[in-house]
């Protein structure tokens, strides 16, 4: 499949001295494509022209200090790596590009992203889609031993100093990588990414940013009753650990949302837009299709 063959390369100014890297293809209703870690937008170019294809106005950004975007320096609270943070940037790339309303899929990191925007912008996001996650609350919530020896790296990474000086000696050897499996422009692009220091920080501080500012966003709105009001789909893994921590992820987001349409596995592991993309954007396509009549 070509490289986002007829999709545009931007930046777009979003405040904080943050400057936004994304590609833009396709005409129709638009839908952002939101990346994990340590991916950059490039994740999706397999499944982002079969959105446009489709009949979709499609946007994939770098969230800010990944891949191409860049970052405020770190705050003593962690808020500039915060999930809202990065929602308003994402907020305002696309009124730049002139949408007002959106979808918002995201995978991953990305996928706390596209759940705080459609928490906190209900009047933007028309859908949301969560790829391999559950809210940071509830995963923090409901942390037991096993989630520790699973998903040991969020607290490594909220430790300070430590964790980038590990990854910053060798990041090519710390992130595991494939360029067969990833497809040769994506590994490069990833490559770039991780080999730039101030791009490592900006990643690890995400994590910091999850244990603390994120985690109380989220507790707030558990407090205060907020849902998402528009129509959310949950979708994971089949080879990941998804169901092993939470069972089947639909009941945790159950709480969460105000239209939940379901969900189900996706035949991959974690990487799902680069090991099962037209499975994935099949399942994107019929979520998003307008109903009929």
């Amino acid at each position: 499949m070509s490289f986002f063959d007829g999709f545009e390369l931007g930046h777009v100014d979003v405040g904080e001295g943050v400057r936004i890297r994304y590609r833009r293809g396709g005409d129709g209703p638009p839908v952002v494509l939101l990346h994990g870690h340590p991916r950059t937008h490039t994740t999706w170019y397999r499944v982002a022209p079969q959105l446009v294809a489709a009949g979709h106005t499609v946007v994939c950004p770098d969230v800010r200090g990944y891949g191409g975007s860049s970052a405020p320096p770190p705050a003593p609270d962690h808020a500039q790596a915060s999930k809202r943070a990065m929602a308003h940037d994402v907020v305002a790339v696309l009124r730049e590009l002139g949408h007002e309303r959106f979808a918002v899929v995201g995978h991953d990191r990305g996928s706390y992203v596209a759940f705080r925007l459609a928490m906190d912008h209900p009047d933007v996001a028309t859908h949301l889609a969560v790829l391999d996650s559950v809210p940071i609350g509830e995963a923090l919530a409901r942390a037991d031993a096993r989630f520790a020896a699973a998903w040991w790296h969020w607290f490594f990474f909220g430790a300070p100093e430590k964790p980038d000086r590990a990854i910053l000696a060798d990041p090519r050897s710390w992130y595991l990588h494939d360029r067969t499996a990833m497809g040769e422009e994506n590994h490069d692009d990833f490559l770039r990414a991780i080999d730039d220091p101030a791009t490592v920080v900006a990643m690890i501080e995400d994590y910091r940013a999850g244990l603390g500012v994120d985690r109380a966003h989220d507790d707030a709105d558990r407090a205060a009753g907020r849902r998402v009001r528009c129509p959310t789909l949950v979708l994971w893994s089949a080879r990941d650990d998804m169901e092993e921590l939470y069972g089947d992820p639909t009941k945790v987001w159950a709480d969460w949302t105000a239209d939940l349409r379901g969900g189900g596995r996706i035949d991959s592991g974690h990487h799902m837009a680069e090991e099962a993309p037209d499975e994935l954007a099949a399942a994107l396509v019929e979520f998003l299709r307008p109903p009929k009549g």
